[in-house]
């Protein structure tokens, strides 16, 4: 498995915009489609954006299409999500996760996952 660590995190106005990173740990990052799921207060952890290993196909939840991108370096073990023209309703924690065999976007897709880091965004 893979250990991923979340940063960028923070207070953000609305409209506003935040680069959340996730660096990961252990062999074969590239090898891995990679997730970002976020989890608002009394929600369900839901999905928001993933990449497979080659970067050739990206995916999104409708609620943030056009306004989050996801992707990744692998030469720095690394995805982000850039996140702009931030709404209220996107405050939640943002896990980052991976899959060694991506079949679905839901969460037990993934087995492996982050701490989280809280993303605030005031109105």
């Amino acid at each position: 498995q893979v250990q991923l660590v979340e940063s960028g995190g923070g207070l953000v106005q609305a409209g506003g915009s935040l680069r959340l990173s996730c660096a990961a740990s252990g062999r074969f990052f590239w090898s891995y489609t990679m997730g970002w799921f976020r989890q608002g207060p009394g929600k369900e952890r839901e999905f928001v954006a993933a990449v497979t290993e080659n970067s050739a196909t990206t995916y999104y939840a409708d609620s943030v299409k056009g306004r989050f991108t996801i992707s990744r370096d692998n030469a720095k073990n690394t995805v982000y999500l850039q996140m702009n023209s931030l709404k209220p309703e996107d405050t939640a924690v943002y896990y980052c996760a991976a899959t060694g065999r991506f079949r679905t976007t839901a969460p037990e897709g993934f087995n492996s996952w982050g701490q989280g880091t809280q993303v605030t965004v005031s109105s």
